[in-house]
């Protein structure tokens, strides 16, 4: 067999061994794309990254893992998270610790069962994950963390990412009051470098690192953005760009009164966006919008309720200046509905990134979290540590009407899967009585059956001494299938 042979099936096996780390763009049928050119297949190695959970000695943080159950993946496999090395927490540089917890905080289960751990305290490092075989499909990992009092208090919640290498967080801050951190991961065997830039109400704003930031090896970094900057500023816009490798990249956002979440990437800027998810009884919400680009956005403001689509009251659009981090005061938009913010251009489309704060509770009794702008469900999403009584889920339909099955796998202690199918009507948003698992935590699993695209949201809640507890997590695919192109043998390359 000569060269040119061997290297025809070595690419054939190389695009079929297309790994979780690569971007997922569903395919138009299940099987083939449209055109018949591509095969859809699990993906056979997963990489997730989880950030250390809290700086406060009171934190108690529960960690779920779940792989949803895949047709035609691998039956061998096995899926661990390993503590990274930790670095200092003030911002500065540092040089490469060990990590302070070597217990793993779970061992993940088979497909379809949902493996739980939990930890405490303010040691608990960031956790690099990694999963092949059957256990990598759709890998999801949940990190809650309930923190009783002081900073941040309340529920914080985060799902577990892959690594990347661009990531936009619109509603980041510097004031007095809040203690945002990016958090950085990196998995890889080579020193990642880091570029953060800062985007306030006046454009790009001067920050004190120009050098980039080095992340060290298989660790993880958390950077306290008030030393990045003296200027206070209420609402910025966080880009987090590598120059080389790549790294997990997540913002915990806090607030000294008013709790506090974590805050992740928003989807890609885009001309349209859907942020959903916003609870019924939310108090205030705040729109944080930014385009990258040379040009202002004007957007038409919509908010899909379980009606149908309403523009609110004063604020049918929104000018987002070109490089300018923009912000409305939604205030208490849903009005005792659930709803989810539809933002679309009046007129020439321009990429924009955005993400909302939601206040639900008043005064003392109040607690935050973020929705960031997010891609559409996809083929499949999942959602880990769910419970019977603590688990709302939101279903959006922005264009056209959507069948949904939404599938509760066994819990965490036993029992069988259960599942419902949904209708949700175009330019709606429904909140659903999703089904219940076995006992104890569970995982949700949505597959859009037919119609227009579908986003998602999922909200925990556990209130603590009067104070409405909660987080909010979007649901983009889960990256457990990738379209492979077809590769046929085409011997008269060798005569050419």
């Amino acid at each position: 067999m000569n060269r040119t042979t061997l290297s025809l099936i070595t690419c054939t096996v190389a695009l079929a061994a297309v790994t979780g780390f690569a971007a997922f763009d569903p395919p138009a049928a299940p099987g083939t794309d449209a055109a018949g050119s591509a095969t859809e297949r699990p993906v056979e190695r997963t990489g997730l990254l989880c950030p250390a959970p809290s700086f406060s000695d009171i934190a108690d943080t529960a960690y779920t893992s779940f792989t949803p159950v895949t047709q035609g993946a691998d039956s061998g496999g096995k899926a661990a998270l390993e503590a990274a090395a930790e670095q200092s927490a003030d911002g500065g540089k540092g040089g490469k610790g060990a990590a302070k917890k070597d217990k793993a905080v779970l061992t993940p289960k088979p497909p379809g069962t949902p493996a739980v751990g939990d930890t405490s305290g303010s040691d608990t490092p960031a956790l690099i994950g990694t999963a092949d075989g059957k256990y990598a499909p759709g890998w999801t990992v949940q990190e809650t963390t309930r923190i009783a009092a002081g900073t941040g208090s309340g529920l914080q919640g985060v799902t577990c990412t892959p690594a990347d290498t661009d990531f936009w967080f619109p509603g980041a801050s510097t004031a007095k009051g809040r203690t945002d951190y990016v958090h950085l991961t990196n998995p890889d065997d080579a020193a990642a470098v880091v570029d953060i830039k800062l985007y306030g109400k006046s454009g790009a704003v001067k920050t004190t690192v120009t050098d980039g930031i080095t992340v060290p090896p298989h660790s993880s970094e958390p950077v306290l953005l008030s030393t990045l900057t003296d200027d206070a500023q209420t609402d910025l816009t966080v880009h987090v760009g590598v120059r080389s490798g790549r790294v997990g990249a997540t913002v915990q956002a806090q607030d000294d009164a008013g709790g506090g979440d974590w805050l992740p990437a928003a989807a890609d800027p885009a001309g349209s966006l859907v942020l959903p998810g916003i609870p019924k009884d939310a108090t205030d919400v705040r729109l944080v919008a930014f385009t990258p680009g040379d040009d202002d956005a004007d957007l038409k403001v919509r908010l899909a309720s379980p009606d149908g689509s309403i523009t609110p009251a004063g604020n049918e659009t929104v000018h987002v200046k070109a490089g300018m981090t923009s912000a409305v005061d939604l205030g208490p938009v849903t009005r005792g509905e659930p709803g989810s913010l539809l933002l679309t251009p009046t007129d020439k489309a321009v990429p924009v990134v955005a993400a909302l704060r939601v206040v639900r509770g008043k005064g003392s009794a109040q607690e935050t979290a973020y929705i960031p702008a997010t891609a559409p469900v996809g083929r499949r999403a999942t959602a880990a540590d769910n419970s019977a009584k603590g688990t709302t889920l939101s279903l959006t339909a922005p264009t056209a009407t959507a069948t949904v099955k939404v599938t509760a796998s066994a819990g965490s202690g036993g029992g069988s899967p259960a599942t419902k199918t949904y209708t949700v009507k175009g330019g709606t948003s429904q909140d659903i009585s999703a089904p219940t698992g076995g006992k104890g935590t569970y995982a949700l699993t949505v597959e859009p059956v037919s119609g227009g695209p579908v986003y998602a949201a999922r909200m925990l809640t556990g209130s603590s001494d009067g104070v409405p507890g909660f987080t909010i997590q979007t649901l983009p695919s889960d990256r457990g299938l990738v379209a492979v192109p077809r590769a046929e043998q085409d011997l008269s390359v060798l005569q050419r």
